[in-house]
């Protein structure tokens, strides 16, 4: 009997270390996560090449000056925990007390600005290229927030074109993604030892993962799939702008000041049995930014933000969430929308740092599954942005290596 349960035991272990890490979203006290580097300045999805310096930065919003550690881990394509010890792919040590903070200045939302910068005095930076998870812990040692990171290196190009969908049912409303990657003759077995990542607008959540190249021309490498690589176009992004506290600016209906301003956002509605009209946004994306601050970073204040959206009351168990990069494309309780019977409409607020955003209402099904476009509809004529990345584990290889990266809009869409 003890026999059994010692070999039950060593399973379930085995598959707990195998299991795929997912990021930990923070709790509502720390906001405003972004990852910057001279390549990424806005902040979004962190796919940094091998050797650039990065910095994470986060906001505490809390009135004291709280000590936080990280630490860095390396995994596997599909982020399984890959068999590198630490000094395999890290330069230095981790688990380190991050030592830049600053306390913010005239605003009515107390918070401390934190800054962790890689390379630093004791970490000075990465040796291998694949897929990275960065956890931020507080003095007890409980975990806080985490953040996915990729670190790739330039040893083949992957060429993107972005086409309507070869399938006639979804011609409307898809977007598909060709690959043509250069370089392929340096690559053994290619259909065994290359797995490709596509991701739409920095979203991970909705990546499409294990895509094999088709076959082999030349030197190249071939993707050609009509639904494998197909995204659903969705709609340009909804905007609002919060850099003036005191006045109304794009997207903002009106404001009030209680204890912290209120942006009250104009009411939005449904679009997906509206014609598709092109808007400019930037793909879900966020900047921290603000009028009359010499120093956004501490000087920009947190304003209460109030959604509002006209739609009818959903019955079946599904939710509506404000969804985008603000919050790593999280479907949270705070960011969840209620349905206000007196006003008919569904309903939200939580503080967002002053800037500009992009957002959008997407639904979440009883079951679990995503519907982006269920309110926002789907398009093929939206302006998306795509990235591919292309990892290789030659035959006995250790790990999983990213060889090649790039990226490309659908603003240049084609049949």
């Amino acid at each position: 009997m003890t026999h059994k349960l010692l070999i039950y035991c060593t399973l379930l272990l085995s598959c707990f270390s195998m299991a795929q890490v997912q990021e930990l979203n923070p709790p509502e006290t720390i906001k405003s996560i972004t990852f910057k580097s001279k390549s990424n300045p806005l902040g979004e999805l962190p796919i940094l090449k091998l050797g650039e310096a990065f910095d994470l930065e986060f906001d505490a919003l809390v009135s004291h000056e709280p000590d936080f550690y990280y630490t860095i881990e390396h995994f596997n394509y599909d982020w399984t925990p890959s068999v590198l010890v630490k000094t395999e792919f890290l330069r230095g040590v981790d688990n380190q007390r991050i030592q830049n903070y600053r306390n913010s200045f005239n605003t009515y939302e107390l918070y401390s600005h934190y800054k962790l910068s890689i390379p630093n005095a004791q970490t000075q930076g990465l040796k291998v290229s694949g897929n990275y998870l960065i956890s931020i812990y507080d003095s007890s040692g409980e975990k806080i927030f985490s953040r996915k990171f990729m670190v790739y290196q330039n040893l083949v190009t992957p060429g993107i074109s972005i086409k309507r969908s070869r399938n006639v049912k979804t011609i409307e409303t898809t977007q598909t993604v060709d690959i043509e990657v250069s370089g392929g003759n340096k690559i053994n077995n290619p259909k065994q030892t290359i797995n490709t990542l596509i991701i739409q607008n920095s979203n991970l959540n909705t990546a499409i993962t294990n895509v094999k190249p088709q076959y082999t021309i030349g030197n190249k490498l071939i993707y050609r799939y009509t639904d494998k690589t197909a995204f659903p176009g969705g709609n340009e992004y909804l905007f609002f702008e919060t850099k003036d506290v005191r006045s109304a600016s794009q997207g903002v209906q009106f404001i009030e000041l209680e204890d912290i301003y209120n942006s009250f956002l104009f009411v939005n509605r449904s679009r997906a049995l509206l014609p598709y009209t092109y808007n400019p946004d930037i793909n879900g994306r966020f900047f921290i930014t603000a009028l009359d601050t010499d120093n956004p970073e501490v000087e920009a204040d947190y304003t209460m933000v109030h959604f509002a959206l006209n739609y009818p009351e959903l019955t079946d168990g599904s939710k509506i969430y404000v969804y985008g990069n603000y919050n790593n494309y999280a479907l949270d309780d705070y960011n969840q929308m209620l349905y206000n019977p007196e006003t008919r409409r569904y309903e939200t607020q939580f503080k967002l740092k002053q800037g500009f955003y992009n957002y959008k209402y997407v639904v979440v099904t009883a079951d679990g599954k995503l519907n982006e476009g269920q309110i926002s509809g789907n398009f093929w004529q939206t302006e998306n942005d795509y990235k591919v990345l292309i990892y290789y584990r030659d035959l006995g290889g250790r790990y999983d290596r990213i060889i090649g990266f790039n990226q490309t809009s659908s603003t240049h869409i084609s049949n």
